[in-house]
C-alpha cells in the first residue's frame, strides 16, 4: 500500500512539473508588448466607427489566430458582428398648441426614418419643470423601452446640445422613439409633428475566441474586457489630442489575451472558456449587450470582466477589488484559491459609484450570472480618483506593468477551481 501511495505521489509530482510555469506564459515582457500596441498613438484612441478601432480589432484577432484558438461555437471568424443605426434629422416641423416646433427645440432618439404625430395617444408624456434636476429627470429616459414625449421647461435649454449628442448616438434597431421638446407649455392639448431622418447603418464587432471544455463543454466561463475608448478630441495647441486609453481599457483587453494564452497552455479546463474583447462599452455597452443575447445565460457559470487594472489599487500593489462582491460567493472562491499568496481581492470600496452596473458585466449580471468586474481603479470623488481617467494622459508610461502582470497571474490562479468544474459560484439575483 505504501508503495502505491509513493508511486501516486511521484506521478502527481511529475505531472505538475510538466505543466509550464505561469511566469513563462504571463511575462511582463509579453504583457507590455500587447498593452503598448493597443494603447499606441496609431490606434487613434480606439473610438467606435474609426479605423483605429478596426486596427485594434484586427490586432486582437491576430493574437488569437497565431495561437490557433477555436472560434466561438457557431461562428466562422473571431469577429462577432452586429449592426447599429444612427439617425440624422433632416426636417423637423409642427406645432404644440400654438408653439412652433423645429430643430432648435426638438430632439429625437429613434432608429426610424420618419415620425408623424397628431396625438399623444401612443406616447407616455413626461414634463420637466424649471426646478427639476435635468440629469436625473431626462437622461435616464433615454434607456426606456417605450414611446416617450418629454416636455422640458426652456430654463434647461443649455442642456440641449448634450442631450442631442446622447440622443443621436448609434443604437440597436428599436420600435420605440423618445421625443424631447423644450417648451414653456408643459400641459398642451394638441400636437402636430413631422420628422424626417436620414438613417445610417454601421457595423461593430466584438472579438471572440474560445477553448472548448473537456468534460463540461456546455458550461461556460467568460473572460472579457472592452477594447474601445473615446478617440481623438480637440485640444489646445501643443497638447496631446489622442485619448490612448492605456488603462481604460487596453489593460483589461491585454489581460483577456494573456489569460487565453495561459489557459490554452495549461490545457486543464473542464468547462468551456470564452475570451471576448467587447466593443462600444464607452458608448453604452452595446458590445456586451449583443454578446449576452447570443448565449443562454443559464449555461454561463461565471464571468470575469476586467477593467482598468494598470494602476495600483487603494490598498497598494498585489490587490484588486471585485464589484458586487456581496452578490455572489465568486469573490470568496477566488480569494480562497489565493490562500498563502501575497495577492488579495477586496470588496468594491466605491458603492456610491454603482460600478457593478457600469461595465460590461452588467447585462449578464442582470440575467442572473455571477458576472463581476475586477479592477484597481480609484473611483472616489476628485481629487482622489484616477488622475488620467478619460484624459489624453492615460498612456502606457503611466501604468505599473509589473503589478499589472501580477494581477493577471492572480486572476489565472484564482479562477482555477471554477474552470476545472470544482467550484460553481452562486447566482446573482436577476433584475426585472
Amino acid at each position: 500500500m505504501k508503495k502505491t501511495y509513493l508511486l501516486l505521489a511521484v506521478f502527481a509530482s511529475t505531472l505538475y512539473s510538466c505543466q509550464p510555469k505561469i511566469e513563462s506564459i504571463i511575462s511582463i515582457d509579453e504583457v507590455s508588448r500587447i498593452e503598448k500596441t493597443l494603447s499606441a498613438d496609431d490606434m487613434e484612441g480606439r473610438m467606435i466607427f474609426t479605423l483605429g478601432l478596426e486596427k485594434a480589432a484586427n490586432f486582437i484577432a491576430s493574437e488569437f489566430q497565431k495561437n490557433d484558438f477555436p472560434y466561438l461555437e457557431g461562428s466562422d471568424s473571431y469577429f462577432q458582428k452586429f449592426t447599429m443605426y444612427k439617425t440624422i434629422p433632416e426636417q423637423i416641423s409642427g406645432t404644440l398648441d400654438d408653439f412652433q416646433l423645429n430643430s432648435e427645440n426638438v430632439i429625437v432618439s429613434t432608429t426610424k426614418g420618419e415620425l408623424n404625430l397628431d396625438s399623444f395617444s401612443d406616447y407616455q408624456v413626461y414634463s420637466v419643470a424649471k426646478d427639476d434636476i435635468f440629469n436625473q429627470s431626462v437622461f435616464p429616459l433615454l434607456r426606456e423601452s417605450k414611446n416617450l414625449l418629454v416636455l422640458i421647461d426652456p430654463s434647461h435649454l443649455e442642456n440641449l446640445p448634450r442631450l442631442a449628442r446622447s440622443a443621436s448616438r448609434a443604437k440597436f434597431p428599436t420600435e420605440f422613439s423618445q421625443i424631447f421638446i423644450f417648451t414653456d407649455n408643459l400641459d398642451p392639448k394638441n400636437i402636430q409633428l413631422q420628422i424626417q431622418n436620414k438613417v445610417e447603418e454601421s457595423e461593430l464587432k466584438n472579438v471572440v475566441a474560445m477553448i472548448p471544455g473537456k468534460s463540461k463543454p456546455d458550461e461556460y466561463v467568460v473572460f472579457g474586457g472592452h477594447y474601445d475608448h473615446i478617440g481623438i478630441r480637440k485640444s489646445d495647441s501643443n497638447q496631446d489630442s489622442i485619448y490612448n486609453g492605456a488603462n481604460d481599457n487596453a489593460a483589461g483587453t491585454t489581460a483577456v489575451i494573456m489569460l487565453a494564452k495561459y489557459f490554452q497552455k495549461m490545457n486543464n479546463n473542464e468547462r468551456s472558456l470564452i475570451f471576448v474583447a467587447f466593443t462600444a462599452e464607452e458608448s453604452g455597452g452595446f458590445g456586451s449587450t449583443y454578446f449576452s443575447e447570443q448565449l443562454d445565460p443559464d449555461q454561463i457559470v461565471a464571468m470575469f470582466n476586467i477593467e482598468m487594472i494598470g494602476t495600483d489599487s487603494k490598498w497598494g500593489k498585489n490587490s484588486a477589488y471585485i464589484t458586487g462582491y456581496e452578490k455572489s460567493n465568486m469573490g470568496e472562491i477566488l480569494q480562497s484559491n489565493l490562500t498563502g499568496s501575497k495577492f488579495h481581492f477586496e470588496p468594491d470600496p466605491y458603492p456610491k459609484q454603482n460600478l457593478f452596473y457600469r461595465s460590461d458585466n452588467r447585462t449578464l449580471a442582470a440575467l442572473g450570472v455571477p458576472a463581476h468586474t475586477i479592477s484597481t481603479a480609484k473611483m472616489e470623488e476628485a481629487p482622489n480618483d484616477e488622475p488620467n481617467y478619460h484624459k489624453a494622459s492615460d498612456e502606457f508610461e503611466t501604468l505599473d506593468m509589473e503589478n499589472m502582470t501580477e494581477i493577471i497571474k492572480s486572476i489565472a490562479i484564482s479562477s482555477q477551481s471554477i474552470i476545472s468544474g470544482k467550484d460553481t459560484p452562486t447566482r446573482v439575483e436577476k433584475l426585472n
